[in-house]
């Protein structure tokens, strides 16, 4: 069975719905992204499986067993949120993981040896005796990833743990997040940061206002992706007149100046739209394009047309 499974998850708040007929499964030991923009349902997904928040309908599992209140699911569970406010500021962090380690059944022994274990393992154990009121905003990620780790869990649950962080702080969270799926852990890890999934998530669910729209390996998400803008690179008496030549593509598409770059301009495709025809118009309103090429890289692309209004 899978470590995590979803089927046909609902979640309604009053009107709005935040899930409508969810599902997915996540193995022992993958890396299974969760990408979407903003709203998309990730967080209220993520909240369910941990037991927060219950379904409107459908069901959730972990390990096989339905997901709910229960204290066993809880030792084998780890869960990093998007927004942690629940350490105590005052105190160091060693001392707070020991008292959530406390929470988890530990004698204080035990407690506190582990706590030294996930400081070591998120490279804090310089800082651990601080107050963690004078922890960077990337301490307190590694915080919340040493307390996630507390009870060696087999499933990891990491919400938007890279939003906000710098590359190198956020590199160091997804090698920890590598090493634990090494280990056999299962890791849901929820996003919007499209250029993080390359070499890291095994498979990748993209969800857009509450509904599934891809599920399965980035190769087959890339596959999705709509060559709709491209940066041309004109003659430079064409590129300072884009606008006279927006003008003559009329509902073919667009012209938009390149930053940082005046002798190129970004051309955006009307639906259904072929590259040839647009750069025909341009070649006989006396623009000459010297080189073509596609803007973004095609997963970026391929989130874009997933998620897009039209997919829906």
């Amino acid at each position: 069975m899978p470590a995590i499974e979803a089927i046909d998850l609902c979640r309604a708040f009053g009107a709005v719905e935040a899930l409508r007929g969810v599902s997915l499964a996540v193995e022992a030991g993958e890396t299974h992204a969760l990408l979407g923009p903003n709203g998309a349902g990730k967080t209220t997904l993520m909240r369910i499986l941990s037991g927060l928040v219950e379904p409107t309908a459908g069901s959730a599992y972990l390990l096989d067993q339905s997901v709910g209140r229960s204290r066993a699911l809880r030792s084998v569970l780890g869960l990093v949120p998007s927004g942690d406010r629940s350490f105590y500021l005052r105190i160091s962090g060693f001392e707070n993981l020991v008292f959530f380690a406390r929470l988890h059944g530990m004698r204080r022994a035990a407690a506190r040896r582990r706590a030294g274990e996930v400081l070591a393992a998120v490279r804090l154990e310089d800082v651990g005796r601080r107050p963690v009121n004078g922890y960077s905003h990337g301490m307190q990620k590694r915080r919340s990833f040493a307390r996630a780790l507390l009870t060696e869990p087999r499933v990891l649950l990491v919400d938007e743990a890279t939003h906000d962080l710098d590359p190198v702080a956020a590199r160091q969270v997804r090698d920890l997040t590598t090493s634990l799926a090494a280990s056999g852990t299962a890791v849901l890890w929820a996003t919007q940061r499209v250029e993080e999934l390359a070499g890291f998530a095994d498979r990748v669910t993209v969800l857009a206002r509450g509904e599934v729209r891809f599920s399965g390996s980035l190769g087959a998400m890339t596959a999705h992706a709509r060559a709709e803008r491209h940066e041309l690179r004109l003659d430079a008496r064409a590129a300072t007149r884009w606008q006279s030549l927006d003008h003559a593509l009329g509902a073919l598409g667009g012209l938009d100046p390149a930053d940082g770059d005046p002798g190129s301009v970004l051309l955006s495709l009307a639906d259904g739209v072929a590259l040839g025809a647009a750069i025909a118009v341009l070649a006989d309103a006396g623009a000459e394009v010297q080189s073509c090429r596609e803007d973004g890289p095609p997963i970026e692309r391929a989130f874009l047309a997933l998620t897009s209004e039209r997919a829906s």
